[in-house]
């Protein structure tokens, strides 16, 4: 996986994103709307960019939502790959971990496998996945801060999977709320496709702001 890295390398606080081609398109915009949120707060940014999308961002194997595509289970793979690779050398200092779509549930996912995290943001998070509502609900979080968000019609879809995706975040939040994480949910307008670069600045703003 290639990595990309802005911002300050001494900085006490680190932000990694997996990302798309897309993304790293925005990175520059979304570090400058984070400065802007944060009162220009001293970070580092690390942007890991994910070879196979459906693969190695996946918690487990299920069959295809949408197209033909089904999905992998190489999350684990990419995790041990950002402890070993990035985390190990940040000891000591906040590290925050996020992520966009599926990438978003990978950061969520992550919270629950490692401690290592200050908090994690889950920003319009696939939480359709088969099987994760249960998952989350189930099993420990190991995180103390935890940033969802939606947008306001990312549920009505024609599809039945990804239709249950604002029930399963609104059960995940409540669940997390009543178990004492720091958690918020936050609405945002428009689709799944619609601002990704301000809504995961904003994800980020709010665990730094913290």
């Amino acid at each position: 996986m290639k990595q990309y890295h802005y911002g300050n390398p001494d900085a006490q606080m680190v932000l990694i994103q997996l990302v798309d081609e897309h993304d790293l398109l925005l990175m520059e915009q979304e570090i400058g709307i984070i400065k802007k949120l944060t009162d220009n707060a001293d970070f580092y940014m690390i942007a890991v960019k994910v070879d196979d999308w459906n693969n190695d961002l996946s918690p487990w194997a299920a069959p295809p939502v949408f197209g033909k595509e089904s999905f992998g289970d190489g999350a684990k793979a990419t995790l041990d790959y950002l402890q070993c690779e990035l985390i190990s050398s940040f000891a000591g200092k906040s590290i925050f971990l996020g992520g966009y779509s599926l990438a978003g549930l990978f950061a969520l996912w992550a919270a629950y496998q490692s401690d290592v995290f200050s908090g994690v943001a889950a920003v319009s998070p696939s939480v359709w996945f088969p099987r994760f509502e249960k998952y989350a609900m189930s099993n420990p979080i190991k995180t103390k801060a935890v940033y969802l968000s939606l947008g306001d019609k990312e549920e009505k879809t024609r599809n039945p999977v990804m239709a249950q995706v604002g029930n399963a975040i609104c059960s995940i939040y409540q669940h997390l709320s009543k178990i004492g994480v720091n958690c918020t949910l936050e609405w945002n307008e428009g689709n799944h496709f619609r601002e990704p670069d301000m809504r995961i600045a904003k994800g980020f703003s709010w665990l730094i702001n913290l």
